[in-house]
């Protein structure tokens, strides 16, 4: 009996080829950046779609591919491959004021951090300073990491970490396929070696 892995794989790799066909019965002639693109979008639409939108990522990743092509082809593919009408990730909303309010926001956050880092540096501790040091290596970590994980910009810590780690499992999933279809494709047809 085949294990989950080896059935995620699978799944992958057949949502995976009818992305690219849906792509290539979509545009028939495509450049070199084109075909990139398509094998890139298709496999990132069927990775997800593997998740069953069960989680933060794999929606907010189908809605940033579905959104992020000019013509209509990835939407397709995404609609196609998850079999349901795509919805578009709530993102918040930046209207004017609420970006005046942020900016407001950041400015009395930095004043308030100098005149802590001023009072930090008069004579407190080395515990006290070790510790604001770790809390801001801690923020700029999660901060790349929100930037790393699609949707990660909308999740709390812990709701990070989970979505992170279901994140790199299905990235080895589309890598191992990935690679497992390089190999194949090597093996059949080895590259001409020129004799100098």
């Amino acid at each position: 009996m085949p294990n989950s892995s080896a059935l995620m794989k699978q799944e992958f790799l057949k949502k995976w080829i009818k992305g690219l066909q849906i792509y290539s019965n979509f545009k028939k002639e495509m450049t070199i950046f084109e075909r990139k693109k398509a094998i890139k979008l298709s496999a990132d639409v069927a990775i997800a779609s593997t998740r069953n939108a069960s989680t933060h990522w794999s929606r907010a990743l189908m809605s940033d591919v579905s959104t992020d092509d000019a013509n209509d082809a990835a939407t397709i593919v995404v609609e196609q491959i998850s079999g349901r009408k795509v919805e578009k990730y709530s993102r918040s909303s930046s209207s004017s004021k609420d970006l005046m309010i942020t900016c407001s926001n950041k400015i009395l956050r930095r004043s308030r951090v100098a005149s802590r880092r001023r009072r930090i540096n008069r004579g407190v501790g080395t515990s006290v300073k070790a510790c604001s040091i770790a809390k801001k290596v801690v923020k700029n970590r999660t901060r790349v990491l929100k930037s790393l994980v699609p949707g990660g910009q909308e999740m709390d810590g812990v709701c990070l970490i989970k979505e992170t780690l279901d994140y790199i499992a299905s990235l080895r999933v589309q890598v191992d396929v990935m690679r497992h279809l390089a190999a194949a494709a090597e093996r059949l047809d080895p590259p001409q070696r020129s004799i100098l």
